[in-house]
């Protein structure tokens, strides 16, 4: 390894990455505060020690060059690992300090937060956790570009590459208005009762509406036009009579008490999605994350022992 100087610094990769983010100078200065010239000129002597021209840029517009977008993502995982380095030094004192940003997708946080969060509290009172909400895509995605530190999404959806410690095995139940034909029965419900049924599922986008749909396919249900936006609308309907869904069993405890619904498992091996924390591979955080894994798991054992609506 040449330890001798580098051409370039994190600071001058800091503002490329800035101006490609915004297209624009003038908003690349402002967002890193310093003045257009003092990062115009860190531009050019940054293109002159790679010997590359990064952008293209006139007076209406800044794009990448070809060259330059590929330089543009190395810089992006240079700054992301430096960035770790930083939080690795920060983290020796104790790794369970300060502030952790961590996913969550829409169809987890409202069932599962009110328990972990203040399990976590307890358990590691000097640990802020930021919970973010959003779709699975978008928070696989803020993952690999360094904006959060961890997420709690389900295994089974395409969320790359990944380490990860399973939190809990989420099944599935069959959720019906009360005097529903599927209901009469008290033994666990099989695949095979589902078929010609029909069956509401999340909107597009949702990596439960992938599952639940799989299922549905597989068993020869039939999927209702309409699409909820949230499990929340979703029982409503089906209380209302439009149909049945499957809901993840952590859903359950709430989702009874809003609707008038009644569930009803189904046999082994039941169909389940694995909830799971999952964190960029190498970083850093991963021995405490794993800790954070294990609380979380603690606390969903309540989750699953709590009382429930089943027929």
């Amino acid at each position: 390894m040449k330890l001798g100087p580098l051409p370039i610094s994190l600071r001058q990769l800091q503002y490329a990455v800035a101006i490609d983010e915004v297209k624009s100078f003038r908003r690349a200065a402002e967002l890193c505060r310093v003045s257009q010239p003092s990062l115009s000129s860190q531009l050019a002597e940054l293109e002159s020690a790679l010997g590359v021209r990064l952008f293209e840029r006139d007076r209406r517009r800044v794009l990448p060059t070809g060259p330059g977008k590929e330089l543009l993502d190395r810089a992006r995982r240079v700054l992301l690992e430096a960035e770790d380095l930083a939080l690795a030094a920060r983290r020796l004192g104790d790794p369970l300090a300060g502030t952790l940003r961590v996913g969550v997708i829409p169809t987890i946080s409202p069932y599962l937060l009110p328990d972990v969060v203040p399990a976590l509290r307890a358990s590691l009172p000097s640990l802020e956790v930021i919970w973010i909400e959003d779709k699975t895509e978008v928070l696989v995605r803020r993952l690999g570009a360094g904006e959060l530190d961890a997420a709690l999404l389900a295994l089974e959806a395409p969320i790359g590459q990944v380490d990860s410690e399973v939190v809990v095995k989420d099944p599935f139940v069959l959720a019906a208005p009360p005097g529903h034909p599927l209901l009469r029965r008290r033994s666990p419900a099989k695949l095979a009762e589902l078929r010609g049924t029909k069956v509401l599922l999340l909107d597009d986008g949702h990596c439960l509406r992938d599952q639940a749909l799989s299922i549905c396919s597989a068993a020869e249900a039939q999927e209702l036009g309409f699409r909820a936006t949230s499990l929340s609308t979703l029982t409503q309907m089906v209380a209302g009579g439009a149909g049945i869904t499957l809901l993840p069993r952590l859903a359950v405890r709430t989702e009874t008490r809003r609707a008038d619904l009644v569930v009803r498992p189904f046999a082994q091996p039941a169909p389940h999605r694995t909830v799971a924390l999952v964190w960029r591979p190498r970083s850093p955080l991963g021995p405490p994350l794993r800790q954070v894994a294990s609380i979380l798991r603690k606390a969903c054992g309540g989750v699953h022992s709590s009382r429930r609506r089943d027929r």
